[in-house]
């Protein structure tokens, strides 16, 4: 029939054109006549569409249908494609397309309801069933295709032009899901199948995931995939993740449940990526988050917190900000009990009294520590670094003014002569670190107290190890204080300075002078209100001394006038030349162990000592005043064999010096002939006769100075060099001292809360009276602690 049609529209279309209304018309007879003209055709419609012949399309259906059929039932198709796509476009332009698209939905209907008795098998297994529903899918969507392929033609024009039509595809899609998916036992056998698969891959086993992938996505064409799958996969994901939350956190440590937790996570994604649809991805890891991080935060914190921080694993610090960060409310948490951790931590190392001596530096380490942990495991994260601040400051003033003290104390540590640990940047360093630690103190004030009587030992005894470090710190603690903080401490620079010229301008005296002193005198001039107050001490010197320590005055006062001294005994320092059987020695010891050496000398009529000494002297003006500390060398002409140098202290060169006069001095005695206090003298004998230098013997034996002890000199003494340096025995910076000092500072923060409030701007001079008239009253009343302190304010109030 087809063949009669074309032969029918060739005989239409030769018949057409040999007349000239319908077929080939002549523009122009004069045209035509010229030679070589062109010639333009018009092709023009026919006016009367063809007719189709009687059973055309009922003939043609037929074997558009068995053409369908042979998809369906995957066997060979007896005519050509392209003549069935030719047959689809003869229907559908004589109108025939309603007629064609119903019976061409009903055809593939039928074949799709044959299909769910395959299903209805109660013997296969999920897996089995699984396969079994792939295989039909995907027979389906091929045969769909094909079908689609034929009657393209009808797809792209009636379909397209009635919107309320489905295209060819969207039908088999509808089709396979009424009638197959959305029955309810073969979806539910379907969904139980995908969720046991996963649950065996969950678990460790090996699943067909090409399968689970193609499953999937025919849920997610023929959109059930959210009501039918999506909503029980998740409920059991958190049945899951529950249990094994609960389970792991007890049976693991945190490191090890943290690990799994992030080994999850990945699983999830993975899976998301291979075979679940996109759109499940967030709430499917929101979900894994909480069950396994969210519901078990303060746990994972209190139990493994402190084990990382104080192991500084540093990988599973980063995972646990990490893992936390994704779960609702996990940072705020993580912060305060890191916060928490670092006031615990911080609190032990500044509260345990025992462990003072090493408080600075271990404070040092854990802000390191912490800081590490701040900026590589957390990420750099503000509030993290701000809330260790307000941990630091808030443990580290738990223990009001020791810390300030401590720091004070290790500062002098670091900057004193003898610590060879520490190159010039390295000290740069290690001083930066102290000043983040300054910061959080708030008894800077203490600081400051502390620092200025370590400086000024610093200073008047040639134990600062750098002046350039000595300065650098200076220039922290002002950047960090301001200039009122530090000018005390930059005055106490300005007079060393200044104490050197005047030592050149003496020095040029004496050599003018008939007589001059055989002793070596240094003298440092100190400014009272820079340097910290020292206790007078009358000590008995040697008339040596007291007449160049006049000669000193008199060229001092003779330049300045209105000025006052006053000597200070208690920080001079004497080199002693002396001479024992084995060897001559030099003796570094203080003036008042020189002061006996010399009075061993004067009774056995010999020299012993070459001494020079150093004294604190305070010079007052009448509206200055000031402190110095002297040195002078005094030497006797007689030399004995095995000669040795002794560096001592003014205290120690007074005791030595008597060995001069006598062979053998009590502790009343000595005490009597120098004036020195009890406690100085008996620490001053005990660096004599029970140190490592032994220039003295005591009687009787032992490592304590008692009232009945006697002391001669130890003729015996050997040393392999030839300078020997004797250290005073420190006072472990006695309770008594400490808290004269924290007294002070408290006494002055108080009196000016007293005096100050309600005083203008003009009133500042008198306001500055009279609080040092208050501090003068309270000092001299020695006030013991600090209630008392606070009693007398209020009562001055």
């Amino acid at each position: 029939m087809a063949e009669d049609i074309r032969q029918d529209k060739k005989a239409n279309f030769s018949a057409l054109t040999e007349h000239n209304n319908n077929g080939v018309t002549k523009i122009s007879g004069l045209a035509s006549n010229k030679t070589g003209a062109s010639k333009k055709l018009v092709i023009k419609n026919f006016k009367d569409r063809p007719k189709l012949a009687d059973n055309y399309t009922e003939d043609t259906w037929l074997k558009l249908r068995d053409a369908v059929g042979a998809i369906q039932n995957s066997t060979s198709i007896k005519y050509n494609l392209e003549e069935l796509y030719q047959a689809v476009e003869n229907l559908c332009s004589y109108k025939v397309s309603p007629t064609l698209y119903k019976q061409l939905r009903q055809v593939c209907e039928d074949h799709v309801q044959a299909q769910i008795h395959q299903f209805r098998e109660e013997s296969l297994d999920s897996l089995s069933f699984l396969k079994r529903m792939n295989r039909c899918w995907q027979d389906h969507c091929r045969q769909t295709i094909m079908i689609r392929s034929i009657f393209l033609f009808l797809d792209r024009t009636y379909v397209l032009q009635n919107s309320l039509l489905p295209s060819i595809w969207d039908t088999g899609l509808e089709l396979f899901r009424n009638h197959i998916v959305s029955d309810g036992a073969v979806q539910k056998r379907t969904v139980d199948g995908i969720l046991e698969q996963i649950e065996r891959e969950r678990n460790g086993e090996t699943v067909d995931r090409s399968l689970l992938r193609s499953l999937l996505g025919m849920l997610s064409d023929l959109q059930v995939y959210k009501d039918s799958f999506e909503e029980r996969f998740l409920m059991e994901t958190d049945r899951l993740y529950a249990a094994e939350g609960q389970r792991l956190m007890q049976e693991r440590d945190v490191p090890e449940y943290l690990h799994h937790v992030a080994r999850r996570l990945e699983e999830e994604n993975d899976r998301v990526i291979s075979y679940l649809d996109q759109s499940t991805q967030k709430t499917l890891i929101s979900n894994v988050e909480k069950q396994l991080l969210g519901e078990h935060m303060t746990a994972i914190l209190q139990k493994g917190l402190s084990i990382l921080l104080d192991g500084n694993r540093v990988m599973e610090l980063a995972l646990l900000y990490q893992l936390f960060s994704k779960v609702k409310g996990g940072l705020p948490t993580l912060l305060q009990h890191w916060r928490d951790y670092i006031k615990s931590f911080g609190g032990e190392i500044v509260g345990t009294p025992e462990k003072d001596k090493d408080m600075v530096q271990d404070l040092l380490d854990f802000k390191d520590k912490m800081d590490n942990v701040a900026q590589g495991c957390f990420n750099r994260n503000e509030s993290f670094i701000n809330a260790m601040k307000e941990a630091f400051e808030a443990f580290i003033n738990n223990r009001p003014n020791k810390p300030a003290e401590l720091i004070a104390k290790y500062v002098d540590c670091k900057l004193r002569a003898g610590n060879k640990e520490a190159t010039e940047e390295e000290m740069e360093r290690i001083l930066d670190k102290i000043m983040i630690i300054f910061r959080f103190i708030h008894g800077k004030d203490v600081f400051e107290a502390f620092y200025k009587k370590d400086l000024a030992k610093r200073l008047l005894v040639g134990k600062s190890a750098s002046v350039d470090a000595e300065k650098s710190m200076l220039s922290k603690l002002k950047h960090e204080c301001g200039a009122a903080f530090t000018s005390k401490l930059e005055g106490m620079f300005k007079d060393m300075e200044l104490s050197k010229d005047v030592m050149i301008q003496f020095k040029q005296y004496t050599q003018n002078q008939s007589e001059p002193s055989q002793l070596e005198l240094t003298v440092n001039i100190l400014t009272m209100g820079y340097w910290p107050s020292y206790t007078p001490m009358e000590v008995h010197l040697p008339p040596e001394m007291v007449k160049l320590q006049e000669v000193f005055k008199l060229f001092y006062l003779g330049k300045h006038s209105g000025r006052k001294l006053q000597w200070q005994p208690t920080l001079g320092h004497a080199v002693l030349k002396t001479e024992f059987k084995e060897g001559k020695k030099e003796l570094q010891v203080s003036l008042f162990q020189t002061c006996l050496c010399v009075s061993v000398n004067r009774v056995r009529r010999s020299c012993r000592c070459l001494f020079q000494t150093c004294l604190c002297v305070s010079v007052y003006r009448v509206r200055r005043s000031c402190r110095c500390v002297c040195s002078r060398r005094v030497s006797n002409c007689v030399c004995l064999q095995g000669k040795k140098e002794l560096q001592v202290s003014l205290f120690q060169t007074l005791v030595l010096l008597m060995f001069n006069e006598g062979e053998e001095f009590s502790v009343e005695e000595i005490k009597s002939a120098t004036g020195i206090e009890e406690g100085e003298l008996r620490r001053t004998l005990q660096s004599l006769a029970c140190g490592k230098a032994r220039v003295l013997n005591k009687s009787p034996r032992g490592k304590d100075i008692e009232d009945g002890d006697r002391f001669n000199f130890n003729n015996d003494f050997r040393h392999k060099l030839f300078r020997i340096k004797i250290n005073q025995i420190q006072m472990k910076e006695t309770v008594e001292e400490q808290v004269s000092t924290t007294e002070r500072v408290l006494m002055c923060l108080c009196v000016c809360v007293s005096v100050c409030p309600g005083r203008g701007a003009g009133e500042h001079h008198r306001a500055c009276v009279d609080v040092s008239v208050c501090l003068c009253v309270q000092f001299e009343e020695q006030v013991s602690t600090t209630e008392r302190v606070l009693m007398c304010v209020c009562v001055s109030r």
